[in-house]
């Protein structure tokens, strides 16, 4: 079918005088025309690596080729000089600490505060999970709106929201109130879990996503591990209400920050990632393509200051509506989404437990840790979320790249995953030392090596999920990694509810064993991808181009 419809096309254009642009003058057959250009590309399958030297000398190393293409407009954020590139990620990186700061900074302080308000340990990790459920579940209000009207604005309204919840905490009492501002905390936060992934890939090429994409995991999973920090010596000195003040402050700070140096991203182009243009790894430069178009002038300091950027091309209402419902469909159709969501989401679910899990074995006997000693052990997760951004983004990078040179330039999404098998190992056995190691009262060193290995593990398997995400199907990220993180959040929700029942039923050893075994299982199925992945992103190749041709049409 895709044949005929392809040379019927074909036949069309050479009837057509050459001065009749019917891409321009008709969205429809604009539309038509994207899926007959990609009748037989597979989503994600790119060129990335071009050892043939056209054009000028670029140098010994071979040729990086840039995906997508960038246009020829300056203001498009893949043509910002480096500077203003890392400028605008540093402010998402931002925008991550201090979120996340202000949502976990209270893990540390969990005994505390269960006695000034009459709350058990298990309430306490129900409202903490319920927060979670609505940080994946809240992108469905949030995600459509930034991928219409502009991630700043998204930004700045959600962080600032997050000070009244944060505010509440201290003056509540009781289950009720507990569950309602962790509820309200979680959908207002939404944003941090899925929209630093699209600014990624607004800002930086598909040879460097990963790196970036893995440094926001360690702000991401590292925030949450610096908080308890912080908080366990902020008890000591004044008390746990002020460890929410100061999180309410640090919002505050980086609010302010945000609104005058945060830079908007979202730009709508007509490429798609099988349309290339060529770069020299050692300049940098791109070979570009003269255009006659014109641009809109650079817009002023103060006009950047708008919370909202309306640009020609945006998705109309209709759309924006159909991309919540297209959030679900990808779940059915797009198999490898899925996939990454249950990696993304068992990985998360591990973080949850050791949270849900450390301030009792910690604080408890044989090991006796004052509130402050608890914080600091979060400083083993913080460091090895560092070695674990390093592994997952920098490493997992070469390693795409070196895969994609021996295999004549074309790049699979798959090569990423062969960063896991380190992953798997990591976590598998941090987890059965946290678990049976304090099962058998083992020295708390050793407890504090598991948290880290298992930190290892979850890092990096986030990181990769999400960049395996975005290599995928880029074209439709933004409704993608809502569906992922819809999978990563219930999950994460149901093993923090679980975990505490779990461990009454099987005993502190048996129940981590499962869990590791688990985590092992999970994480293995990675090379279930690498031999069938690419045979799935071909299944949903069909429907991934209708949305991308859909969307052009429905925003002319």
């Amino acid at each position: 079918m895709f044949a005929d419809l392809h040379q019927l096309a074909k036949s069309i254009s050479t009837r057509l005088s050459p001065s009749v642009d019917l891409s321009s003058s008709s969205p429809i057959f604009s539309s038509f025309t994207l899926i007959m250009s990609h009748p037989d590309d597979v989503p994600g399958t790119i060129l990335l690596w071009d050892e043939s030297h056209h054009g000028n000398d670029l140098g010994h190393r071979g040729e990086v080729v840039l995906q997508p293409q960038p246009s020829a407009d300056p203001e498009d954020p893949l043509n910002w000089s480096r500077r203003r590139k890392l400028v605008a990620i540093s402010m998402t990186y931002l925008y991550v600490l201090g979120v996340g700061i202000c949502t976990t900074v209270h893990y540390s302080v969990l005994t505390q505060i269960a006695e000034a308000q009459a709350l058990t340990v298990s309430q306490l990790n129900l409202g903490t999970g319920l927060m979670f459920l609505f940080l994946g579940w809240g992108n469905l209000f949030w995600q459509p709106l930034a991928t219409t009207y502009g991630r700043r604005g998204v930004y700045l309204v959600s962080i600032i929201l997050c000070i009244p919840p944060v505010l509440w905490t201290p003056f509540s009492h009781g289950p009720s109130q507990w569950y309602a501002h962790r509820i309200i905390l979680g959908f207002i936060a939404a944003p941090i879990e899925s929209l630093p992934e699209l600014s990624v890939p607004d800002l930086f090429f598909a040879h460097e996503r990963g790196s970036y994409m893995a440094v926001y995991a360690l702000m991401l999973f590292g925030s949450n591990f610096i908080a308890p920090f912080l908080a366990g010596f902020i008890l000591d000195g004044a008390g746990w209400h002020w460890v929410m003040y100061f999180a309410a402050i640090w919002v505050l700070f980086c609010s302010t920050i945000l609104f005058f140096f945060m830079e908007e991203t979202i730009y709508f182009r007509n490429t798609t990632e099988t349309d290339v243009v060529a770069v020299d790894e050692k300049t940098g430069m791109a070979e570009t393509t003269q255009e006659e178009v014109s641009f809109p002038p650079p817009r002023t300091y103060v006009q950047k200051l708008k919370l909202v950027l309306l640009l020609p091309g945006r998705p109309t209402p209709k759309q924006t509506l159909m991309k919540v419902w297209r959030t679900f469909k990808i779940l059915y159709w797009f198999p490898n989404i899925t996939w990454a969501g249950l990696l993304y989401g068992t990985n998360l679910a591990w973080y949850m437990v050791i949270n849900g899990t450390m301030s009792s074995i910690l604080g408890g006997e044989p090991y006796n840790f004052a509130p402050a000693m608890v914080g600091t052990a979060y400083l083993s997760p913080l460091v090895a979320s560092s070695f674990a951004s390093l592994w997952s983004g920098w490493f997992a990078d070469k390693i795409a790249l070196r895969l994609a040179r021996r295999n004549k330039g074309i790049r699979e999404p798959e090569h990423r995953l062969w960063a896991l098998p380190l992953s798997a190992l990591m976590s598998t056995g941090g987890l059965i030392m946290w678990g049976v190691g304090a099962s058998h009262d083992l020295h708390f060193m050793g407890l504090i090596f598991g948290i880290g290995f298992t930190t290892f593990g979850v890092v990096c398997g986030g990181a990769i999920a999400l960049a395996y995400t975005v290599d995928c199907f880029k074209e439709i990220a933004g409704e993608s990694l809502i569906a992922v993180i819809l999978i990563r959040n219930t999950l994460g929700f149901a093993f923090g509810y679980a975990i505490n029942p779990w461990i009454d039923s099987l005993g502190l050893q048996n129940c981590f064993i499962s869990v590791s075994m688990i985590s092992l299982f999970v994480t293995g199925t990675f090379l279930c991808m690498i031999v069938w992945g690419k045979r799935l992103r071909k299944f949903s190749a069909g429907r991934y181009w209708s949305y991308v041709a859909e969307e052009r049409t429905l925003s002319h």
